[in-house]
Order: C-alpha cells, then sequence, then structure tokens
C-alpha cells in the first residue's frame, strides 16, 4: 500500500505526517505536489495542516481549486481514503468533501494547545484501532477550527454515526469548558456518508511520539493501514 501527502504553497505539516507514515507507520509514502493531477497510484491520501495558499482568502478557499484536489475528489468519489487534517479538514470542507464549514474560534484568538478527544465511532477505517469512548490526547493549533453545520446536517451527522471525535475532558466528559473553540456539539471530527473521508482539526502527526507528549494519534493512521490491508 502507499500514502501520499498533498503539499500546497503554505504547507506546514507535510513533513510531520510524512514522518509518522515512513517512520512510525513503516509504509511508502510520497509527496504530491498542488499543481499535479497525478495521484501516483496512491491507496491514501492525506491533506495536511498548514496555511494553503496562505489562507488569503479565506482557508482552504483557494486550495480547493488546485488540480490535485480535482484529483483527491475523483478518488473519494471511487472511495479511497483520505484524510485532511486541520487545514486539510478546512480544504475538504471547502471542496464539498465534507459537510460544513470551519468558522474563527469563538474567542477570536489562535489556540495552540493539547486537548482531550472521545472517539465516538469505530465503524471507520480511521479509528477502528480505537474503543468507542475512548479519550485519546491529540493537540490542536488554528484560528478557523469553530466546526458549524445546519440542523439537518447536524441531525444527518449524529444520526448517521458520522460524528468521529468530540471534544471532551480527559474523563470523557463533553462540557463547554472542554470545547476549545466553540464547535457545535463539540465537534473536532466528521465524516463523509461513504465514511472514507475524515476531517479532523486537532494534528494525529503530532501525536504520533511519546517524545511530543502523546502517541495517541498514532492509532489513527494505524487504522488506516489495517483497512487498506483489508481491502
Amino acid at each position: 500500500m502507499k500514502f501520499g501527502v498533498l503539499v500546497f504553497p503554505g504547507s506546514n505539516c507535510d513533513r510531520d505526517t510524512y514522518n509518522v507514515i515512513a517512520e512510525l507507520a513503516h509504509q511508502p509514502v510520497t509527496f504530491l505536489w498542488h499543481d499535479s493531477e497525478n495521484l501516483e497510484n496512491c491507496d491514501a491520501i492525506v491533506v495536511p495542516g498548514g496555511f494553503a495558499y496562505g489562507d488569503y482568502l479565506r482557508t482552504g478557499a483557494i486550495a480547493r481549486f488546485s488540480p490535485v484536489m480535482q484529483s483527491v475528489q475523483k478518488f473519494a468519489a471511487d472511495g479511497g481514503l483520505v484524510l485532511g487534517i486541520c487545514n486539510g479538514f478546512q480544504i475538504l470542507c471547502e471542496s464539498g468533501l465534507l459537510p460544513g464549514a470551519l468558522m474563527r474560534n469563538q474567542g477570536l484568538k489562535y489556540i495552540c494547545k493539547q486537548v482531550h478527544l472521545r472517539t465516538e465511532t469505530t465503524h471507520t477505517p480511521f479509528t477502528q484501532r480505537l474503543t468507542k469512548g475512548q479519550v485519546v490526547k491529540i493537540p490542536i493549533g488554528h484560528m478557523e477550527g469553530n466546526y458549524f453545520c445546519d440542523e439537518a446536517t447536524l441531525a444527518a451527522l449524529e444520526g448517521e454515526d458520522r460524528i468521529a471525535f468530540r471534544y471532551a475532558t480527559s474523563a470523557g466528559e463533553i462540557t463547554t469548558e472542554a470545547n476549545p473553540n466553540g464547535s457545535i456539539g463539540n465537534i473536532a471530527g466528521v465524516l463523509n456518508e461513504g465514511r472514507n473521508v475524515l476531517g479532523m482539526m486537532p494534528h494525529p502527526d503530532r501525536s504520533s511520539e511519546a517524545l511530543l507528549g502523546s502517541s495517541d494519534g498514532l492509532a489513527i493512521f494505524e487504522s488506516m493501514v489495517t483497512a487498506l490491508a483489508a481491502r
């Protein structure tokens, strides 16, 4: 199996993500440049964090028009695994691959800190190595991480078990205090209808080694490896 990590002008977590896949998950991985439509026969795509095109217009709004994203949209439509992290989540929402939008944090400040997430579902290629209700510690680093969607979309996400993670206390309680950015329903990550696309604001790439303060994020990459191996 082979992973592809997208690189946009302004990406700043592409090498972190590459390192996790190559050195910790021990899988073949390649960088995929934004202006190429060639996904190089990759079996999974990761859209990393950063500030694609400087976020000058709106987070992810310019990146969605990159040639590589046209190929990613087709790849996802055909059932390919796509993981969007932070800015990658924003890009996937702008591209229509995930519902909802990411707005300015409720406090209108950039937030960079460790947070706790409660695993809401394990019926995905991204969370099958976790257990339902398991609390993981994964850091955030964003200014526009406030997830929003309309009532109908929220009802669909909840009814179809498509909320992957919620911000929680270390004990797994869903509270206002545990919500760092004001996201509706404490949502930290959502899935598409096909369950093959996940977007999440927290950074599993920054929490895959104990040296970084937590290795909980590695389970997400290992879940993807397990899912690909089973295909």
